[in-house]
């Protein structure tokens, strides 16, 4: 039972979505058409993008490249401002939630090593805000950008026409927010620089561009899928067990439970009523409760309205914790470092969050994005 409890605790957002599956069955039996609710395109592709970036951090690309742009740091400004950076720019390509586990733990050791914990809380936050926004500009940023553009069978020019002015905005935001960090000066030494794996870089840079050219939809997805799979099967088999197998069963009880609403007419009529002409509000707002993933899960179903539902879970990924997985992720990677104050890292995140939606927000409204 206590190890339940714990898995329970750890998985809260698959456990619901497991819970509203089984319980819309009760509604629309078990029949042909559950297949046809699965978007077997995005789970391919999202395992195989989680398959390839673990690849890619086994081989040391990220912490190479973070060692080698921090070590001249001269102030914490500075060094803020670069992991902060590095937070916004990769999390356009590995997603918001690899960038974070990866530049979040080099954060705490370096400011560690430096003796400066006391500005360790507002980097943590501006990272996490950082590739939360960081990650809306491109279809692999973000499990939900990811799923919407499949679901919408969107072009990646429109993708990234849609999302190109927000995103250029939150950078504006997030290094306006560096400049509130202390330029008081650094002293450290990282150690030797970490060495990368040729080999397994160039495997896996091959493998990611693999799953590009499925993004563009110049490459079926079950090529690549098979290709990959015959490919590590036979280079390195362990990798194909690092994914999210979790995140995977998250979007297949998400497809179940939407696909079932979509079938229940009194249902289906609720919720395109309530989201007609509120698609970003509607959007932002739920992902302040379910989390932008559900969210996007949920509602791309009783809309076509794409574009506002896109901006809407992506911005709605700031708020409270719970509104990005990616959040809670970089809160509990800062809460296990030593002497963290958690109370403080939530009145920062706080303020700094609802602060940033809100200007996002009103760019939104008076641009008619």
């Amino acid at each position: 039972m206590s190890a339940i409890r714990s898995f329970v605790r750890r998985e809260p957002v698959l456990m619901i979505a497991a819970f509203a599956a089984a319980v819309s069955c009760f509604f629309v039996p078990p029949d042909k058409t559950y297949l046809s609710y699965i978007d077997f395109r995005t789970l391919a592709l999202l395992y195989a993008l989680m398959t390839v970036v673990a690849g890619l951090r086994g081989a040391g690309l990220f912490s190479h490249l973070a060692h080698t742009l921090c070590k001249k740091a001269a102030n914490v400004r500075v060094i803020g401002l670069i992991l902060v950076l590095l937070s916004f720019f990769s999390a356009m390509l590995i997603t918001n939630d690899v960038a974070l586990l990866t530049f979040v733990p080099f954060a705490v050791v370096v400011l560690g090593l430096a003796d400066r914990r006391s500005d360790l809380v507002r980097i943590v936050v501006l990272q996490t805000v950082a590739a939360n926004l960081g990650s809306m500009l491109t279809p692999v940023g973000n499990p939900q950008n990811l799923y919407l553009y499949s679901f919408y069978d969107l072009s990646f020019a429109d993708f990234v026409r849609t999302t190109l002015p927000l995103w250029g905005l939150s950078l504006v935001l997030v290094v306006l927010g560096c400049l509130t960090l202390s330029s008081a000066p650094l002293h450290i030494f990282l150690g030797e620089e970490p060495g990368m794996d040729g080999r397994a870089l160039a495997l896996y840079l091959a493998l990611f561009v693999l799953c590009l050219l499925v993004v563009l939809r110049v490459l079926s997805w079950p090529v690549m899928l098979l290709v990959m799979l015959a490919v590590l099967l036979l280079l390195d088999r362990k990798i194909l067990l690092k994914a999210d197998f979790l995140l995977l069963l998250t979007f297949v009880a998400f497809f179940i439970f939407s696909g079932n609403l979509a079938r229940v007419g009194a249902v289906d009529r609720l919720l395109r009523g309530l989201l007609a002409g509120r698609e970003y509000l509607v959007s932002l707002l739920a992902s302040q409760v379910i989390s932008n993933v559900p969210a996007a899960l949920l509602l791309s179903g009783f809309t076509g309205a794409s574009k506002a539902l896109l901006l809407g879970v992506n911005v709605g990924g700031l708020g409270t914790p719970i509104a990005s997985l990616a959040s809670l992720i970089s809160m509990k990677l800062y809460s296990h470092s030593e002497h963290a104050h958690t109370g403080r890292y939530l009145a920062d995140f706080t303020v700094i969050n609802v602060l940033l939606l809100l200007l996002l927000s009103v760019f939104v409204r008076f641009t008619a994005l």
